[in-house]
């Protein structure tokens, strides 16, 4: 039996693998990464690997993906659950961009603390939000709405095969090959003529509605390489002659921890395509859709960690508003400097990191009773805290990349109110539930302080 996580694994270099063939520029950002992760190993040495071991982050992948109805969802649930991945979060894009970007997403990926280490794949899964009627009216709704229920993207072989895989956890060795063949076939990008006057139609409205909807099939929009020193890869890309966009989006740099995330891309690339015009004709144009985009992962934040990074953001916004000619980096990393803690320890003391904690080897032995808080253990050397990694994404930050690749602004009508969507409502659409990312990191988190407590003979008093 090949195992989900092997099969998870081996889907990864295989996506990673079609994308470099499809795209060059991708497999010039995985070189770059592979070399920038090296330096920083070199010159930083074991503290290099405090969020990742390298052999994890030189293989760690995301990939996103878009698709039009919540039939073709479940769908994809189905293949990402052979795969051990499940549904974390939910991500409202269309208050997070500026531009037109008519979406709601989720992200699949493992979710158990062993998986992740095994392999961390991810895909961030659009959904096109066709009832919203900021976007489309009831006329270009239906005939949407028909135009994605004529096509498949996936066959049924393929769903079938899945579903004996989350059901077996595993296929034999054969029947492994043919799902991850049907797999990564499905996430090709098709020869097949895309109908010139349909997809225009659409990008009118938003050059994303017009990828999900405006062609016969789904593809890879862009796949995704961890570096361990994003500016220094931002820097070494440019070098290259590779046209990046204008920012690094999310935290900024600066000497503090590193949390959550941050996230670049190389632009989106003109890609020939076949055309098929009003009478039949087929010609060659060209589409801008695809990118390939870098990240950098950092600690997880509790709630109160993302509301005081919340917090943060706005004064930036303030402060960049106050002063247009000033580099955002630079008043970033000011207000960094005066509000988020400085080390890894205040942010676990404060309660606004996610952290698994372990009984010191070398705690206090002289018959003291151990103090009964966290930030206390850590002061007097009784306990160390691990890092958790950001396994997740920030809706700001993937509207920012999705904007800087666009062609333009597209079109909403904001007299129009929203169709609402949220987390119950993306589980209805999947047919499995949405994870919460916070309930996943708080089992981890209080997994450890239990541990934590039977040893130091403290039941009942951590928490």
């Amino acid at each position: 039996m090949i195992s989900q996580w092997q099969l998870r694994a081996a889907f990864a270099a295989r996506l990673s693998d079609m994308y470099g063939r499809e795209v060059p520029a991708y497999t010039t950002l995985v070189d770059v990464s592979r070399e920038v992760n090296e330096d920083v190993l070199r010159a930083r040495g074991s503290d290099a690997e405090r969020l990742g071991s390298i052999g994890r982050v030189t293989a760690e992948r995301h990939g996103a993906i878009r698709v039009g109805t919540p039939q073709e969802l479940g769908q994809v649930a189905r293949v990402f659950g052979a795969l051990g991945m499940h549904p974390v979060g939910f991500y409202d894009l269309r208050e997070a961009a500026a531009s037109a970007v008519p979406v709601v997403s989720t992200a699949f990926r493992p979710v158990d603390g062993e998986e992740l280490a095994r392999n961390p794949f991810r895909v961030f899964t659009s959904l096109l939000t066709t009832a919203d009627p900021r976007f489309f009216d009831a006329d270009l709704r239906s005939r949407l709405e028909t135009f994605l229920a004529g096509r498949e993207l996936f066959p049924p072989e393929l769903l079938a095969l899945a579903d004996r895989a989350a059901a077996e956890h595993g296929l034999p060795e054969e029947d492994a090959e043919r799902f991850l063949s049907l797999a990564v076939s499905a996430f090709e990008l098709s020869p097949e003529p895309v109908d010139k006057v349909w997809y225009e139609t659409l990008e009118r409205i938003s050059a994303v509605a017009a990828d999900i909807g405006g062609v016969h099939s789904t593809h890879i929009n862009h796949l995704t390489p961890r570096v361990l020193d994003i500016d220094e890869l931002y820097r070494r890309m440019t070098d290259r002659g590779i046209q990046m966009i204008d920012t690094i989006q999310g935290p900024p740099a600066w000497k503090g921890p590193d949390v959550l995330l941050r996230q670049t891309s190389f632009r989106a690339l003109d890609e020939p395509r076949a055309m098929r015009l009003a009478d039949g004709s087929v010609t060659t144009g060209a589409l801008r859709v695809r990118f390939g985009e870098v990240e950098a992962r950092g600690i997880a934040l509790t709630h109160d960690g993302r509301a005081l990074y919340d917090r943060a953001l706005t004064l930036v916004d303030h402060e960049v508003a106050r002063h247009p000619g000033v580099d955002r980096g630079e008043l970033a990393r000011g207000v960094w400097e005066e509000h988020l803690p400085h080390t890894e320890r205040e942010l676990a003391a404060q309660g606004l990191g996610w952290f698994t904690y372990h009984v010191a080897p070398d705690r206090p032995r002289d018959g003291s009773r151990p103090p009964a808080t966290i930030g206390e253990l850590l002061e007097r050397g009784w306990v160390r805290a691990e890092p958790i990694v950001y396994e997740d994404f920030l809706p700001r930050s993937a509207a920012g990349i999705f904007q800087s690749n666009l062609s333009g602004e597209g079109v909403r009508d904001n007299g129009q109110e929203g169709t609402a969507h949220d987390t119950a409502w993306l589980s209805g659409a999947i047919g499995r539930d949405v994870l919460d990312p916070f309930a996943l990191y708080a089992r981890q988190q209080n997994g450890s302080l239990a541990q934590v407590a039977r040893e130091l003979g403290l039941d009942g008093v951590l928490g």
